[in-house]
């Protein structure tokens, strides 16, 4: 089992067997997954940021055919 210490700030170290489990570097992001009464944490891979966010007009299954890949 492996443990850590949470502070007053909410905050605890990541124990270094899962920083290398999950193969963790300095300004890596976590997932948080919560399930039922435990928390299933992950390393959060790149997603590229979805080009239509910004233009809620684009929304069209033709606007996602043709730029879906840009």
């Amino acid at each position: 089992m492996i443990t850590s210490k949470l502070t007053p700030a909410g905050q605890t170290t990541i124990p270094r067997a899962v920083r290398a489990a999950l193969d963790l570097k300095p300004g890596d992001r976590l997932i948080y997954r919560l399930e039922d009464d435990r928390v299933v944490v992950s390393k959060r891979g790149y997603t590229a940021p979805d080009p239509f966010a910004t233009f809620s007009e684009w929304h069209a299954d033709a606007d996602h055919e043709a730029y879906g890949s840009l």
